[in-house]
């Protein structure tokens, strides 16, 4: 079962002009507590949250979007006495920051290297926006005592996410679901093909947190792992910009992220015999809309692919109830959409689930006109290696989780892909951040992180030696201590100034 846009938003594209109209107008709305539109917002639309939402994302895409023409008016002074002096004038009113010295210094013996220079400002924007991230919590992620006591009343200890790896579902957490990033284990894999044995380690190690720790619950507290992929398709164009992955087969999609399931709750069934502490849950999600359909499972785990709860649907059905009958009437609808022996601890996190995928279905409805206009990809920049618990926008980022160029290869190539389109065929390069997270508690573990950025980026540059050695592939290495909650570490970068000469 498709989920469709709605009649508002199931017409032609809507103009960027009045996408931008439209934007313009959300703040004032939601403050003057009215809603746009002749049917207004769904009265569960949590206003203030999408008001705030839409700041950040406007703030932060602004910044990577602005480097483009930012860089095309200062390549036109090239040439002339001053150009140093007007180009930095220009680069921090514009973007912020000052440019690199070096950069501009020889501008007026050869043309300018708008390669790296634009490599550099997408990597020194990508760093304020993370400094911004850890440092501010501008999207309240870090606020997770709520959802963790919410989890275990609903009969869970842990929520393991793994949406696709497509930077169109880079905003599931925090935006699609509205949930505080902090609280959920979020590991992206092309596909949404999670690797089992990470994440029976990680499931292990839950567990032994709760049998030497009591966290985040007892081990003898009636609660169970609940791991979820998120697949996702394309109601605007289902055939050409569903999930690259599986060739745009939203059946294809849903069933191999439910065999992933499968294969994740009978290795641990193999292991440890105990698949009773694993539960499962799949959600498709729509690209062009950000509606979510969840596959709800029954009392023994098993799924039905052709049967789900349609947040689309359920937002037309109770839009004109008021709050409380609204949210009896969504409780009811997800029950009646579910099998009759499923659990009503999951019946009670899925009607939350949907109940807050109606503020981004409004959301999308106000700030973008129903649809995204980038139907398609439209990343600023690749991510690579382990961590990036700051990205939460859509197209921002295309993530490739790995450890090595070996095991990520596929995830790899799909990346050069999307940005064979994106920027190569533009002239542009491909700007790629290689982040290993770490322990800080355990020693020699910055050291390694470190060397496995090193060594990454070395493979990297050889795997795509073509574009590395047509300035074409760019790399900023960072790491950072997940434990000391602190920002990102910048330990390299392919851009740094070239050494004087000398004997």
């Amino acid at each position: 079962m498709r989920p469709r846009p709605s009649a508002r938003s199931a017409g032609a594209n809507v103009p960027q002009r009045m996408t931008r109209q439209t934007t313009r107008a959300v703040a004032a709305e939601t403050a003057g507590g009215r809603a746009p539109g002749p049917n207004g917002l769904h009265p569960l639309t949590d206003r203030d949250g999408n008001a705030r939402l839409q700041r950040y994302e406007d703030r932060v895409k602004t910044a990577f979007d602005r480097i483009v023409p930012v860089l095309k008016q200062i390549s036109a002074l090239q040439h002339e006495s001053d150009f140093e002096q007007h180009a930095q004038s220009i680069a921090r009113a514009e973007l912020g920051f000052d440019l690199p010295e070096y950069m501009l210094a020889d501008a007026w013996v050869t043309q300018l290297d708008l390669r790296r220079l634009f490599a550099w400002c997408v990597f020194e924007t990508y760093r304020r926006m993370a400094d911004d991230f850890f440092a501010n919590d501008p999207l309240g992620g870090r606020e997770v005592h709520a959802l963790d006591r919410f989890l275990q009343d609903c009969g869970f200890h842990q929520l393991d996410v793994t949406p696709c790896a497509d930077g169109r579902l880079a905003h599931a957490i925090s935006y699609v679901l509205r949930l505080p990033f902090g609280a959920v284990r979020r590991k992206p894999y092309a596909g949404g093909l999670f690797d089992v044995e990470n994440t029976v380690s990680k499931w292990g190690e839950v567990e032994l947190g709760r049998f030497r720790e009591g966290v985040p619950n007892t081990a003898d507290s009636p609660t169970r792992y609940l791991k979820t992929v998120i697949y996702h398709y394309s109601s605007v164009d289902p055939h050409h910009q569903g999930c690259a992955a599986h060739g745009s087969n939203d059946a294809a999609a849903a069933q191999a992220a439910l065999d992933r399931l499968l294969a994740f709750r009978q290795s641990v069934e193999n292991g440890f015999c105990c698949g009773a502490s694993v539960a499962l849950l799949l959600i498709g999600m729509d690209t062009d809309t950000d509606a979510i359909r969840v596959h709800v499972p029954d009392g023994e785990g098993r799924m039905d692919l052709t049967q789900s709860v349609d947040a689309i649907k359920v937002h037309a059905i109770t839009r004109d109830l008021e709050p409380a009958a609204a949210r009896a009437r969504v409780a009811e609808l997800v029950k009646a959409h579910a099998p009759a022996s499923a659990d009503p601890g999951m019946l009670r996190l899925v009607a939350r689930l949907i109940e807050n995928n109606l503020s981004q279905i409004d959301y999308v409805r106000q700030v973008h006109g129903g649809r995204y206009a980038d139907a398609g990809h439209a990343e600023r920049f690749m991510g690579v290696g382990i961590g990036f618990e700051e990205i939460q926008l859509r197209n921002l980022t295309y993530f490739a989780y790995l450890y090595t160029v070996e095991e990520g290869a596929a995830d790899l190539d799909v990346g050069r892909k999307i940005f064979g389109g994106l920027n190569v065929s533009r002239g542009l390069p491909i700007p790629i951040v290689i982040r290993f997270d770490y322990h800080g508690g355990v020693p020699g573990a910055r050291e390694r992180a470190t060397t496995r950025c090193r060594r990454l980026d070395a493979a990297l540059a050889g795997r795509f030696a073509d574009l590395d050695d047509r300035g074409l592939l760019h790399r900023l290495l960072v790491v950072r201590d997940s434990d000391a909650g602190t920002g990102i570490e910048v330990v390299g970068c392919s851009l740094t100034a070239p050494t004087a000469g000398g004997h």
